[in-house]
């Protein structure tokens, strides 16, 4: 589609539609738009980083061009002095391009440990709760290509299965609300010449840097393994064959989930026969992690260590009843009953 003819069809502004005209940017909007395909109303999450600033930018042209509505909430962390100002100095840079967004404020004590895991938990819950409030059914995600590679290893070093090396997805799911991440395909370095571009600024985070943090190492690693021929075209062919892969252990966990397990709706129950746990390990495994999401609400996985022992000790026999993501598991005849815990 020409500028011309999304300008008329869409009334973008003019000074948001000048941007377009640079061929390198209308690129990333295209590859943008092709990845979100939504007609509907959504939120998109700002952090004030150079991937996030743009994700604001094309979900913003996104939204005027298929006259949807949409919501842009900025997280204030609050774990260093200055980020109450940093985000109100986004909130206003974003507005002088059209884009109004609301700031979100974690307040209470902060973590003194495992500081990034538990401030990305807390971010997201932050902003499903406002989701859920404002009625928005979607939430839109800056993650990009690079996010996907450093994620692969960083489930490495925890020694994940096949679906934690894959982790992240264009599109999830958060208990009613949907997980769109449409940047996922675009490289950071792109995001960080339209960010430049269109705002002339964004937030260097400190931690991004920092090499107490697992994340940051890893992406020092990638610099290395590039400079010794593995390349992140590569690691993304490694990754997209891992991909294909899953989705065949997918088809026979679901085929697994639909001949074996009862959902008893009005308790909230899960019943599983003998026969779930008679096939191939990571299909009982996923299959089993599947159920105690289902049941417990959660949106993060039980880790594989737990997971590992309770598949065990049910094959073994040794199962009556145990607690696991907020779940009760126990043993009834030959029936596995899972029940949420209260």
């Amino acid at each position: 589609m020409s500028l011309k003819n999304l300008s008329a069809k869409t009334k973008i502004p003019k000074h948001l539609k000048s941007y377009l005209e640079n061929k390198r940017i209308n690129q990333i909007y295209k590859k943008f738009e092709n990845s979100l395909i939504l007609n509907e109303s959504f939120a998109v999450a700002v952090s004030g980083g150079p991937d996030s600033l743009a994700l604001a930018f094309l979900a913003k042209i996104y939204s005027l061009k298929k006259k949807i509505s949409s919501k842009f909430f900025i997280v204030d962390h609050r774990l260093r002095p200055e980020s109450t100002n940093e985000a109100k100095l986004v909130k206003n840079i974003l507005k002088l391009y059209s884009i109004n967004a609301q700031i979100l404020s974690w307040k209470g004590i902060k973590p003194s440990k495992n500081i990034q895991s538990i401030a990305r938990k807390k971010r997201f819950e932050l902003l499903y709760t406002r989701c859920e409030k404002s009625k928005v059914k979607n939430i839109l995600l800056g993650h990009h290509l690079d996010d996907l590679i450093e994620n692969f290893f960083i489930r490495l070093d925890r020694g994940s299965g096949l679906k934690g090396l894959i982790s992240l997805d264009v599109k999830s799911q958060y208990k009613n609300l949907n997980v769109v991440r449409p940047l996922l395909s675009q490289k950071k370095e792109d995001l960080i010449f339209l960010s430049k571009h269109v705002f002339n600024f964004f937030v260097d985070d400190p931690s991004n840097i920092d090499e107490k943090y697992k994340r940051t190492r890893i992406r020092k690693m990638i610099d290395e393994l590039k400079k010794n021929g593995l390349d992140k075209e590569k690691l993304l062919q490694t990754i997209k064959n891992l991909k294909y892969s899953n989705d065949v252990v997918d088809f026979y966990v679901n085929k697994n989930l639909d001949k074996n397990m009862i959902y008893l709706e009005k308790k909230n129950e899960l019943i599983l026969n003998k026969n779930f746990f008679i096939q191939s390990y990571e299909v009982v495994f996923r299959s089993l992690s599947d159920c105690l999401r289902m049941v417990g609400k959660k949106y993060y996985p039980v880790r594989g260590k737990k997971l590992d022992k309770i598949i065990s000790d049910i094959k073994d026999d040794r199962l009556f009843r145990v607690t696991l993501g907020g779940c009760i598991v126990e043993k009834v005849n030959q029936t596995i009953i899972i029940s949420k815990e209260h």
